[in-house]
């Protein structure tokens, strides 16, 4: 299948992208094209939909139910000791009223 220059020029129009002369007659649509049909006469029926062709898995822990009484000892990592006391981390003012 074989398109003229004038076809792809329409293509381009179409979908909104600005292409140059030079740059329409260097590529090799027909090849594309050719390909496009080639995937379109496969045999799909029974395939599942994927989002990726790798099989990703993440990785997992397994979790662990602890007392959760630890605020003094997360209260140590901060830098600026003002709302250590208090039992707050101190942070810059970020909003003005």
């Amino acid at each position: 299948m074989a398109f003229s220059k004038q076809q792809l020029r329409k293509f381009a129009d179409l979908i909104r992208i600005d292409i140059s002369d030079e740059k329409l007659a260097e590529m090799n649509i027909d090849s594309v094209i050719d390909w496009l049909d080639k995937l379109q006469k496969i045999d799909t029926r029974g395939v599942s939909p994927m989002l990726s062709p790798a099989l990703h898995e993440l990785p997992r822990r397994t979790d662990t139910v602890t007392s959760g009484n630890i605020r003094d000892a997360i209260l140590k990592n901060d830098p600026d000791t003002t709302g250590v006391s208090r039992g707050y981390f101190a942070v810059p003012k970020v909003m003005d009223e």
